[in-house]
């Protein structure tokens, strides 16, 4: 049975930092790539960035460039998401994924999810 469990979500406030981790068990872990989501009440879930099965293949959204950092441990398990210059619109549930193979930017294409970690950046 494939668990994903998200970690690290806080209230912070604006200019701050975090980081999330998240741990993915029941599943060969270097067979899949990782991508972190996030979703804001009432509206869509966004891409924040992904990360090939290496770990040499990185993205990011648009709004995260320059300010998170994405990385994984293979020998551990674990996926990372470090938030810098948090900024008021990052506020959201934050999701990890998997999906065997390549980096997609659609949620759809993964297979296995977290039950999500609340960050929220206050003023």
């Amino acid at each position: 049975q494939v668990q994903v469990v998200e970690s690290g979500g806080g209230l912070v406030q604006a200019g701050g930092s975090l980081r999330l981790s998240c741990t993915a068990s029941g599943l060969t872990f270097d067979d899949y790539a990782l991508g972190w989501f996030r979703q804001a009440p009432g509206k869509e879930r966004e891409g924040v960035s992904c990360i090939s099965r290496s770990g040499v293949g990185i993205y990011y959204g648009d709004s995260v460039k320059g300010r998170f950092t994405i990385s994984r441990d293979n020998a551990k398990n674990t996926l990372y998401l470090q938030m810098n210059s948090l900024k008021l619109e990052d506020t959201a549930m934050y999701y990890c994924a998997a999906r065997s193979g390549y980096c997609r930017g659609s949620s759809d294409e993964y297979k296995y999810w977290g039950q999500g970690t609340q960050v929220t950046v206050s003023s």
